[in-house]
């Protein structure tokens, strides 16, 4: 495993020997502009490993993606070969169906000390509530970027992540808004504490995730590229780009249906990924 490779899969050619908070900044949008978050191996037939090797050879040299625990273990790895202190965390992420967060810890992220500030880095979200850059560790404060507003409130040794939705307009519809939240809509993402985790932490929920038949990733075939301008997202034969901030806090999104031709298509043309395995929507 090779950090100049690693650099090439996400088309990083900067210098990186301050291990700072502008150069992490820079590794981390270049890493989500490259990497999708996709679990398309659960619907082609292949297993997702948890090691190292097989997710750095999964995502640099065959050019994948991967879910959270891919590409945030590839992002570990790269950032702690940089030289940065940093540790995983494990998260509980909120369920909008079941209104309450789960039970379980089901996804992994990334904190990073810089001059004795903390910031959360996390790869590994996808959609419209993946982060662009990183974002401080603090309690109650609003930290804007282009996809929107995310702040962090922490509860007794619990902290809460979550986004300040925008609302949507979707030419192609009669009706031009929907989805149109009231002032400071929230939507909670998920919930973490500071205890340090290992990879070999999650492996029982990476099996898990792969043949439970009730959660998401096993229901969707989810692809997911975050762009310069929004994302690119394709759920299951449903393709959706998003700019963000098209109008005054509004978000211009074009829906998609695709045939089963044309989600190969778009897998190699929008997220460049070409599969060894027929893809089952």
């Amino acid at each position: 495993m090779n950090i100049q490779e690693y650099f090439a899969r996400i088309s990083y050619n900067e210098s990186h020997k301050d291990a700072d908070l502008q150069t992490l900044t820079v590794i981390f949008q270049h890493h989500i502009q490259a990497i999708p978050f996709e679990n398309l191996s659960m619907h082609c037939g292949e297993t997702i490993k948890l090691d190292l090797q097989s997710t750095y050879n999964k995502i640099v040299r065959q050019k994948r993606g991967g879910w959270c625990l891919e590409s945030n273990h590839l992002l570990f790895w790269a950032l702690q070969e940089l030289g940065y202190d940093i540790c995983i965390l494990g998260g509980n992420s909120y369920e909008p169906a079941e209104r309450t967060y789960t039970a379980e810890i089901n996804h992994i992220l990334l904190k990073v000390v810089i001059k004795g500030n903390s910031y959360i880095v996390d790869a590994g979200f996808g959609g419209a509530y993946q982060a662009w850059e990183p974002l401080m560790l603090i309690s109650g404060k609003d930290q804007p970027q282009i996809p929107g507003i995310f702040r962090f409130m922490e509860d007794n040794g619990t902290w809460y992540f979550e986004k300040v939705k925008r609302k949507h307009y979707i030419p192609e519809q009669s009706v031009p808004f929907t989805d149109t939240p009231e002032l400071g809509n929230i939507r909670k993402i998920y919930t973490f504490t500071l205890e340090p985790r290992h990879i070999n932490d999650f492996q029982e929920l990476n099996t898990y995730l792969q043949v439970s038949p009730d959660n998401i990733l096993r229901k969707k075939s989810i692809c997911s590229l975050q762009t310069t301008e929004g994302l690119y997202a394709l759920v299951g034969w449903t393709f959706t780009e998003m700019k963000y901030n098209y109008m005054e806090d509004m978000d211009l999104v074009q829906v998609t249906t695709l045939t089963d031709e044309e989600v190969e298509k778009t897998l190699k043309d929008k997220f460049n990924i070409v599969l060894e395995n027929k893809l089952v929507p």
